[in-house]
């Protein structure tokens, strides 16, 4: 993986989207760290498809997706009904 820092990126973006294309993911650097990678618009689909799990996947999976609050049953108390 190339890295370009941030003034030559900005200053030869098309460049950048080019070698991107080309030969993969590149790196962009500010003062020296990296602060962000240019992926083609196929490898970032690529990526995106495989991290997301499949309906199939989420309702076979024996672990809970959220932390939902459910009152024990018989325990929840009724408000007074409204007067008239």
């Amino acid at each position: 993986m190339k890295t370009w820092p941030v003034h030559d990126a900005k200053a030869r973006f098309s460049e950048l989207l080019d070698a991107c294309v080309a030969e993969g993911p590149q790196a962009v650097t500010k003062r020296g760290v990296e602060a962000a990678v240019l992926v083609s618009a196929a490898e970032w689909r690529r990526l995106t498809e495989a991290a997301r799990p499949s309906l199939k996947e989420l309702l076979l999976t024996d672990q809970a997706r959220a932390d939902l609050p459910i009152p024990e049953r018989g325990r929840a108390q009724r408000r007074a009904p409204a007067p008239l």
